[in-house]
């Protein structure tokens, strides 16, 4: 008996979907290389935006940049394991749709970047002005 026993059913159901979805998180973060920098440079960025004077709207854009890079990364690591499924040896077009999906995640690093320049860059220059 678990403390779930008496949850409806589609409650039930939810929760599951939740433990599946942070296996896969655990799984990302412990296992691909790109996505421990990424996770290790977004704390970074947060350490430093905590110790920034950040406007509600400033934050709300630094988190999304963070999610957004992670949740490409994460897809782009499922689409590996699928293409490794279905196509063990090389094809071109694996290769592309790898190709691809890491494209993505590259876009969105930069985007990030510049954003997070943008953002954080004039507040860091103003407390190491003379």
């Amino acid at each position: 008996m678990t403390i779930f026993d008496n949850v409806p059913i589609h409650l039930n159901r939810l929760i599951q979907n939740i433990k599946y979805a942070l296996t896969g998180i655990k799984d990302l973060l412990l296992h691909h290389r790109n996505a421990q920098i990424q996770a290790g440079v977004a704390v970074l960025v947060l350490i430093v935006s905590a110790l920034l004077p950040l406007q509600t709207m400033e934050w709300a854009v630094i988190l999304l940049c963070i999610l957004i890079v992670m949740a490409l990364e994460a897809m782009n690591s499922a689409l590996e394991y699928l293409t490794d499924l279905v196509s063990p040896d090389y094809h071109p077009l694996a290769g592309k749709a790898k190709d691809m999906a890491a494209g993505a995640v590259l876009l969105a690093s930069i985007g990030s970047v510049i954003i997070g320049l943008l953002l954080l860059g004039p507040k860091i220059w103003s407390l190491c002005s003379f």
